[in-house]
């Protein structure tokens, strides 16, 4: 990397003992809650795992299906057989019913969808099973049936239609679909927040705020007086029956971990960094900084964007640091920068390592499924009609 145009950029973000020490020891007070970053990642693993991973997938053959997420790091979606977004993963599991094992190098959420969308004989593991993701924990179960009743009690559940983020748990994509809604991803959010507003006046969008508000004010023609944020720690979500009422779009106060560090700071400092950069941003950010970037897409989006850009074109990309290296390296024709200086790895995602990978698949190789993830029956059936609407949108 150090000959290519992307180099020097990217190793502004590369840590040093002073920015472990920043990065793992402070919080950023103009970040929101729970984004602090938690430091460089695990050391490399043991170059002899990776011919051990290799004699293992190749011991199991086409019983096994690797799917690696594009926030994995390099040594790990090398063995993956296909990489995308969560959902896309997950169809692309469903769609190799041969494949006794599904290995999902992800988080637990999408290892989760991959056991509703695939049949009953395929089994999915989840290699660390401590993979989970912020922005699905901050939706329970328990907190979303006391929101409901809350809408309840303002007179406007019936006139509400629920619309989660695929980034979401089981039991909220079950929620969802035993109360009439859909799924969404962050590419198809317009059209399954279009489907849901031809069936109700509201929608109650999760968990994160932000996507939900950057759609519906940048892609709807909505205003941020139309949104209200429902705040699952306060009484009544910190919302008064007459907010609910007037609103049109009730944002979950949930938000993701990474995409929620980048600041409209951020966009200004790299304007001035790379003159005649481009910003392209992910719509999990905050509404200031979808606001001030140039383009705003999903991860899908801002790889086909880089992959069609012009050479000598410079950019600076506001999504998960391993995804903007990959990008980087892809492109040494093309200036492509973090966003932020100070920004971190996913933690959560990273948990996902060549140590865990091999685990698994000797595990399996030897005869023992460790870590499969299951979703029980009932969860299962209204989690996948919720699904199956965002797959039937236009």
């Amino acid at each position: 990397m150090t000959t290519t145009p992307a180099a020097e950029p990217l190793l502004d973000v590369q840590p040093t003992p002073l920015a472990l020490l920043l990065l793992g020891r402070e919080a950023d007070p103009a970040s929101e809650r729970g984004v602090e970053c938690p430091g460089d990642l695990p050391a490399a693993s043991d170059p002899d795992l990776v011919e051990r991973a290799r004699a293992a997938k190749a011991r199991l053959g086409d019983r096994v299906f690797i799917l690696g997420h594009h926030y994995q790091r390099d040594e790990v979606i090398e063995f993956a057989d296909v990489t995308g977004d969560s959902f896309k993963l997950a169809r692309d599991a469903a769609a190799r019913p041969e494949a006794e094992y599904i290995v999902f190098c992800g988080v637990h959420f999408m290892a989760e969808s991959a056991d509703i969308l695939t049949s009953e004989r395929q089994q999915v593991v989840l290699p660390d099973l401590a993979a989970g993701c912020s922005m699905a924990d901050m939706a329970t179960a328990e907190q979303v049936a006391e929101c409901w009743d809350v809408l309840t009690d303002a007179g406007v559940a019936d006139a509400t239609v629920p619309v989660s983020y695929m980034n979401s748990s089981a039991d909220i994509k079950a929620f969802t679909g035993r109360h009439g809604g859909t799924i969404c991803t962050s590419s198809n959010a317009k059209r399954a927040l279009e489907w849901a507003f031809s069936r109700g006046e509201k929608v109650l969008f999760l968990p994160d705020q932000h996507l939900g508000r950057n759609t519906a004010v940048r892609e709807m023609g909505l205003t941020l007086d139309d949104c209200v944020v429902y705040n699952p720690h306060k009484p009544g979500g910190g919302v008064t029956p007459e907010q609910l009422r007037a609103a049109k779009m009730i944002l979950w106060r949930g938000h993701c971990s990474v995409h929620g560090r980048f600041s409209l700071d951020s966009v200004n400092e790299v304007r001035e960094r790379v003159p005649g950069v481009t910003v392209l941003v992910h719509p999990e950010c905050r509404h200031e900084v979808v606001a001030a970037a140039d383009m705003v897409g999903s991860t899908e989006y801002i790889i086909k964007a880089l992959d069609a850009a012009p050479a000598g074109s410079k950019w600076a990309i506001g999504t998960e640091l391993n995804l903007v290296r990959r990008l980087a390296k892809a492109h040494p024709d093309k200036e492509i920068v973090f966003l932020d200086r100070t920004v971190c790895f996913c933690s959560t995602m990273n948990r996902i390592d060549l140590p865990h990978l091999v685990w698994a698949l000797e595990s399996l190789a030897d005869g023992r499924v460790v870590n499969r993830i299951q979703v029980d029956p009932e969860t299962e059936r209204f989690a996948k009609a919720a699904l199956d609407r965002m797959l039937a949108l236009p």
